[in-house]
Formats: structure tokens, C-alpha cells, sequence
């Protein structure tokens, strides 16, 4: 069996961690992407309440196979104390009966605590176990000081203990 990240980043940084998680922990990965704009002073301001009132949205791959993972990863960036409305797709289109989930939240500056809430919520409903969790405040940070921040929670967590 094997690691699986799903992920969504707008603005590269969730990407940067997803990619330091796969690299460390030998995990696969799935980029979700969402179809709507979410470019722009306006598009942001309705992205945040998209966010807030964990609207769907339409995301490309539409559902991804879990078949052959044990333990999947999702990494959402925080928008207005929540996940992003990709992330909630997504999750609400798994069957995870059966799996050991990791759940981590980038944020500028804080409510990443409030944005993973919400996604064990999300988790346990769909039969998901969530076994490990962490947020990463990533405003200001060079993409150097990202990696070695995530290498360093790997570490602090020991999540290649997770990880087969």
C-alpha cells in the first residue's frame, strides 16, 4: 500500500509543501484544480465566501481513485479561516471508509486551526481516520525557508512513521 497527497494551491506555496511531503515521504500526488477564477481583488472576495459557505465547485479530476492507497494526505491553503471550495469537492466525491488521513491547512498568518477542524470534520463523515494534522504559516517566507519549515514537521511529527 501507499501515500497519496491531494492537494489544491492557488498561488504555488500549498504546492511547494505537497511536493516536500511527496519528496520525503515517497507519496504520490494529485493536484485538484478549480475551474472557476479565482484571480483578482473581486474573484478573491467571492472565494472567501465560497470558502466561508463551503460552496462546491467545479474541479478537474472530478474524483480520484483511492484504490491501492492506505493513507492519503490533503493539503488546502486557509481562506477566511476555511478550506478552499476544491478541497471540500473533492473530499465530499471520496469514499475513505478504511483510510488513515493527514490533514495540513497553509495560512498567511493564522485560522489554519479552524480550517483543519473543518476538514476532520469533513474526514470522519466520510469514514476517514485522521491520524496526524498541521498548519504552516507561509506569509513572508522564501520558498527555501518553506521547504526546510516542512521538513521540519515532518521531523517533529515523525510522519514517515505514517508512511509504508
Amino acid at each position: 500500500m501507499a501515500t497519496l497527497i491531494i492537494y489544491y494551491s492557488q498561488g504555488g506555496t500549498t504546492e511547494l509543501v505537497a511536493k516536500t511531503l511527496a519528496q520525503n515521504l515517497r507519496a504520490s500526488m494529485v493536484r485538484i484544480h478549480d475551474l472557476k477564477n479565482r484571480e483578482g481583488f473581486k474573484n478573491k472576495i467571492f472565494a472567501s465566501i465560497n470558502a466561508f459557505r463551503e460552496n462546491k465547485t467545479d474541479i478537474v479530476p472530478a474524483r480520484v481513485d483511492l484504490t491501492g492507497y492506505d493513507t492519503i494526505i490533503f493539503g488546502t491553503p486557509t481562506w477566511a479561516g476555511n478550506p478552499t471550495p476544491a478541497i471540500l469537492t473533492i473530499i465530499d466525491r471520496c469514499n475513505l471508509t478504511g483510510k488513515d488521513v493527514i490533514l495540513f491547512a497553509t495560512m498567511d498568518n493564522s485560522r489554519g486551526d479552524t480550517n483543519i477542524e473543518r476538514l476532520e470534520e469533513k474526514i470522519k463523515m466520510r469514514g476517514g481516520r485522521v491520524i496526524e494534522t498541521f498548519t504552516l504559516a507561509t506569509k513572508g517566507k522564501s520558498p527555501e525557508k518553506l521547504v526546510s519549515d516542512t521538513e521540519a514537521i515532518i521531523d517533529a511529527k515523525v510522519l514517515k512513521m505514517y508512511v509504508r
